[in-house]
């Protein structure tokens, strides 16, 4: 095929015709495309939300109709101050601007306050490490209560003045109270005190110091209770030692014998 048949070919009205026909089908479809997606999305309308704050359920229901828009819970939470079923948030925010099928998110009030279970950690953790775990947990911790222990160990936990312990339930809404020690030892606790021990002697009594040195001698007497004395004026018992030299008291009934 020579250069001229060529161009005479490109210059034939079959092909330019195939051209312009494809050009035409492409601005065709970006046209349907541009107004299609506007008719869609519904471009050029928006609705401004209402703010449902506070307001009941039901109610926010009927001003969500009123506009076009859709409401849907999507959490519960609890404010003892607001009735059950009452807006809490909502989302997007009263004010913004969207489209009629857009679909506000709200949460509700509980009618009760929800409950938590007591975490372990009751002489298991100190102070610092049992706050953060309760507060992670959504707990309410009040100031601590300090009593005799080690210092800033936990003890106890009180919600509303009584004792709670590790599983038990109490309301979320309720103010924990950590018995902590204050570095003090309770006076009273004589748990580690050693009583003294006493051992039982055995004491030896000593008799009279007279029984030792002394001995009692018999003094013969007559009918009138004197003492009977021989010829040389001694006691007729030939005893070595007399009442005298004994350490007894003289008889005061007896009386000097007559020369």
């Amino acid at each position: 095929m020579t250069s001229r048949e060529f161009f005479h070919k490109f210059n034939s009205t079959y092909i330019w015709g195939n051209i312009l026909a494809i050009v035409i089908l492409v601005l065709l479809l970006a046209i349907g495309v541009r107004f299609g997606l506007d008719y869609y999305t519904l471009h050029g309308e928006s609705i401004v939300v209402p703010n449902v704050i506070h307001k009941q359920y039901d109610d926010a229901v009927d001003i969500m109709d009123k506009v076009g828009l859709k409401i849907e819970v999507t959490d519960t939470g609890y404010v003892k101050d607001l009735p059950p079923d009452c807006i809490l948030e909502q989302s997007p925010v009263g004010g913004k601007r969207v489209k009629s099928t857009h679909v506000i998110y709200v949460t509700i009030n509980a009618a009760s306050a929800p409950s938590l279970v007591i975490p372990d950690i009751i002489d298991n953790n100190s102070l610092r490490e049992a706050q953060a775990q309760l507060l992670s947990m959504g707990f309410k911790v009040g100031e601590p209560e300090y009593i005799p222990g080690e210092k800033d160990w936990i003890y106890g936990i009180l919600v509303n003045g009584k004792h709670v312990q590790a599983g038990d339930r109490v309301p979320a809404d309720a103010v924990i109270v950590l018995q902590v020690g204050d570095g003090t030892r309770e006076i009273t606790d004589t748990s580690g005190l050693n009583e003294p021990e006493y051992e039982d002697v055995e004491v030896e009594q000593k008799r009279p110091k007279y029984d030792e040195v002394y001995e009692y001698v018999e003094v013969p007497v007559n009918e009138n209770g004197n003492e009977i004395k021989d010829e040389r004026g001694k006691s007729g018992s030939g005893s070595s030692k007399s009442s005298s030299q004994s350490g007894l008291p003289a008889d005061p009934s007896s009386t000097k014998p007559t020369e």
